[in-house]
């Protein structure tokens, strides 16, 4: 039988239903004006908290329930040299409580936070370290993708670590942008099949001469950049909380013969990885859509929570709602029917 990921699935009562959408619209209007106290209140099912040791303690927790991880250290783009400082020491410290505790989890990092649109030489040297250091414990870097400025640089990247022989490293790319499908084929020509993608719709609100702006064209373009990258022998990090994406994932990982918990089938596949799934994992933010988070980790499914951290909470929160205002829309659930999203 078919696997149903389905709205249609979950029975809501109607009137909760009607609450949710006018409360999801005032909280996404008064963003600007939401006390500093009510939107840590509203983030702290999203925000592991302002700490190292927060994250610690909810990866912990939600280590039982079969799940693994990758962490980010709040804050990106910076306006001097001397605060990426911060960014590569905390990182440091966070790498070495993922080992001392023993926890199954990666890192992520935003480059901006590194420096790249100030000065890309020193950014990189930043980021070499920080990424040498996690290899030394077979750790995994993932470059999240930022705006539009920084693709091309956060590509370049990647390419010139793989080319110094630095392997555990990959970036994220997003469907909604135009360019997408081909720069797929280029780390297809480029990394062959140590191309490691994480594949999300995308955050960023980019020009229509960029990027698709509906919904369904977003998600279809998504889903032809998902097939692109199984058929490319790449590993596939599918980062995406819609179901229409689940679905489709699914049935395409099927069709590969690409499964729970056996070896990856594909002739152009990369060599397994440490603390990776068969060519494959599924993603999800902390907090949103925990049902769905364990019923892929129940069928088999590889599955990994993105857990932020520190001390930029209040920005995240306040730019992640102002930006996505769906967001507004699972706060007001999770306020109203805290049973259906649990973290």
């Amino acid at each position: 039988m078919k696997p149903c990921f389905n709205d249609n699935c979950q029975v809501l009562p109607t009137l909760a239903l009607l609450m949710v959408g006018a409360i999801s619209r005032l909280i996404v209007g008064m963003t600007v004006r939401m006390p500093k106290w009510f939107v840590r209140w509203v983030s702290r099912r999203y925000v592991a908290g302002s700490s190292l040791d927060d994250a610690v303690k909810v990866m912990k927790r939600l280590e039982k329930e079969g799940a693994c991880f990758t962490v980010d250290v709040l804050g990106e783009e910076i306006s001097t040299m001397e605060e990426a400082t911060y960014f590569l020491e905390e990182y440091q410290r966070l790498i070495d409580a993922i080992i001392e505790n023993n926890l199954p989890s990666n890192i992520s990092i935003k480059p901006t936070a590194f420096g790249l649109l100030i000065d890309r030489e020193l950014a990189m040297k930043n980021i070499e370290q920080l990424v040498q250091k996690a290899a030394e414990h077979d750790m995994f870097v993932r470059l999240d993708m930022e705006d539009h400025r920084v693709t091309e640089d956060t590509i370049q990247v990647v390419f010139d670590l793989h080319a110094k022989g630095i392997t555990n490293v990959g970036c994220v790319l997003q469907g909604r942008l135009h360019r997408t499908l081909d720069d797929i084929a280029r780390f297809e020509k480029t990394l062959g099949p140590d191309t490691d993608f994480r594949i999300c719709k995308g955050i960023y609100l980019e020009p229509e001469e960029m990027a698709y702006t509906s919904r369904q064209d977003i998600i279809d373009a998504t889903n032809r950049c998902i097939d692109a990258m199984i058929a490319s022998g790449s590993y596939v990090g599918i980062a995406s909380h819609d179901h229409p994406v689940i679905n489709h994932s699914l049935q395409a990982l099927s069709d590969a013969g690409m499964k729970p918990n056996q070896e990856d089938p594909r002739a152009n596949a990369g060599k397994s990885r440490h603390l990776k799934g068969p060519g494959y994992e599924f993603q999800l933010l902390l907090g949103v859509r925990g049902p769905l988070r364990r019923k892929l980790a129940k069928d088999g499914h590889m599955t990994r929570v993105y857990i932020p951290y520190g001390e930029k909470w209040y920005e995240y929160s306040i730019r992640r709602l102002r930006e996505n205002p769906t967001i507004g829309t699972q706060v007001a659930k999770a306020f109203l029917m805290p049973w259906t999203n649990r973290p």
